[in-house]
């Protein structure tokens, strides 16, 4: 039975399985009116980043910026977080926000500290204490318990960070280098079966608890579709040949017709290098799109940032993530009548982390809700999709709220139902905004390791040869 008969038949006959969690141009550069407003949100970012960061070296998860004085960072950080550290450091470098000194003695720091972090088969642990570098086996919060875990997509970001930074400073390559060299992607991959590809899918697992024997206890599910922040890992592995290229096609554009989802999908199947694709779209107002797993900004545009997808796949890649940002402005401004827009994971205003998304364009059946709460990160994402209206967002949420500091950047959310803002700021979405920045008044700054080897060999012609359905 082929692969595509495999599937289907297993998506008739199990009825509500569901997929595991998890021509646009070039992007346009800003006119004289809004250059100098950008580099100012940038140098209030970045400072907010350098506040996070501990004397130790590491970008904690966040910080309180409500209150007067300086603000203390959280305890906890992740592989993610210290990735968004490394590579605004090479941001405000770029935009010349810091000199190069102060770029080499940052990055020296904060490699320093990863040397010294505990790791298991070569990948880095989801959380340790930002002061001591110390793996975390109870919450800060509250002292419940913590199982330390492998995480391939934090991991992604962690070495997405680390490769920037060894192209920015090269005095610093042979130290990255030797932490890279035990990151072997496979680690995470289940090889494709075509007599049970439900079962070995030839995709990544979300992650491994090392604490049991051989290669640890996995997940329950793979990262099985595309248009997620996961695809970095894909990237990362694909490049480096840790990867075979055929997994690419391997991850889903969407589920199966048949199969418990969001909406019923249309499209078709290619064989694409001896592959059986699903080539599977949403209709979202009249658009046709590839949906992300919940419906949320930076699944879809984090990646980006890095890749240049929208340049390499321009009629698929670059299509559709133009119309996940008029999707989302649509569903703010016309569906929902917020008056705002932008919606992604973000910290709750009233306090905690939650999703947020716009639902009609995830596969989740019970996805990620807006619920009136804005997320600035995601308008700075949509920049090079629509410029000007994110900008005026951005402005909005200022003027109307309070939004932003001075000091510190935008806040994390704002419910703008209630006009409550987020009293924090998070590493991961200050990171985001500041690689968009970047990617806007100088760009191409932080994707120059992402376009050349294994990037330009492997991952460049498979994007090339995608041809999504819409």
């Amino acid at each position: 039975m082929d692969r595509r008969t495999f599937l289907t038949a297993a998506a008739l006959g199990a009825g509500a399985a569901a997929l595991p969690a998890s021509a646009a141009a070039a992007p346009a550069r800003t006119t004289s009116a809004t250059t100098g407003e950008l580099h100012a949100w940038f140098r209030a970012t970045y400072r907010s980043i350098v506040a996070m960061t501990t004397d130790f070296g590491l970008t904690a998860d966040k910080i309180d910026v409500s209150g007067s004085g300086r603000p203390v960072p959280s305890v906890q950080t992740s592989p993610t977080n210290i990735g968004c550290g490394l590579w605004s450091t090479v941001a405000a470098a770029g935009l010349g926000v810091i000199s190069a000194d102060t770029l080499h003695r940052r990055l020296s720091r904060t490699v320093a500290a990863v040397e010294k972090l505990e790791r298991a088969h070569g990948f880095w642990f989801n959380w340790y204490d930002a002061y001591d570098g110390s793996v975390l086996t109870t919450w800060p919060a509250d002292g419940n318990p913590v199982r330390p875990f492998l995480s391939s997509v934090d991991n992604a970001w962690l070495v997405t960070g680390l490769r920037i930074a060894a192209d920015a400073d090269p005095a610093l390559r042979p130290r990255i280098a030797a932490l890279l060299a035990g990151a072997d992607w496979s680690y995470y991959y289940t090889p494709f079966d075509p007599a049970d590809p439900y079962v070995s899918p030839g995709q990544l697992r979300g992650g491994y608890w090392p604490d049991k024997p051989g290669k640890g206890e996995p997940t329950g599910h793979h990262y099985g579709a595309l248009n997620t922040e996961p695809r970095m890992a894909s990237y990362l592995g694909i490049a480096d040949g840790s990867l075979p290229t055929d997994h690419y096609w391997h991850i889903y554009r969407t589920m199966l017709p048949g199969w418990g989802q969001e909406q019923q999908p249309d499209g078709r199947w290619d064989v694409i290098d001896g592959v059986d694709v699903w080539q599977g779209h949403y209709t979202y107002r009249g658009r046709k799109l590839v949906p992300t797993w919940g419906g949320s900004m930076f699944e879809a545009l984090m990646v980006p940032l890095f890749v240049p997808e929208p340049e390499w796949s321009p009629r698929s890649w670059g299509l559709t993530h133009s119309r996940y940002v008029r999707s989302q402005i649509e569903h703010g401004l016309d569906e929902a009548g917020y008056g705002y827009w932008g919606f992604s994971p973000a910290n709750i205003p009233e306090g905690g982390y939650r999703e947020y998304g716009v639902d009609a364009i995830g596969m989740q059946e019970e996805g990620y809700n807006s619920l009136g709460v804005v997320t600035p990160h995601a308008s700075f994402l949509a920049l090079p999709q629509a410029r000007d209206e994110a900008v005026a967002n951005l402005r909005a949420l200022d003027r109307d709220f309070g939004a932003y500091d001075e000091d510190w950047g935008f806040r994390d959310s704002v419910n703008v139902a209630t006009g409550r803002v987020s009293d924090f700021v998070l590493a991961l979405d200050q990171g985001m905004v500041a690689a968009a920045l970047a990617q806007q008044l100088r760009p191409g700054l932080l994707q120059a390791p992402f376009r050349t080897g294994g990037f330009a060999s492997r991952v460049r012609p498979l994007l090339g040869k995608e041809r999504f359905s819409i």
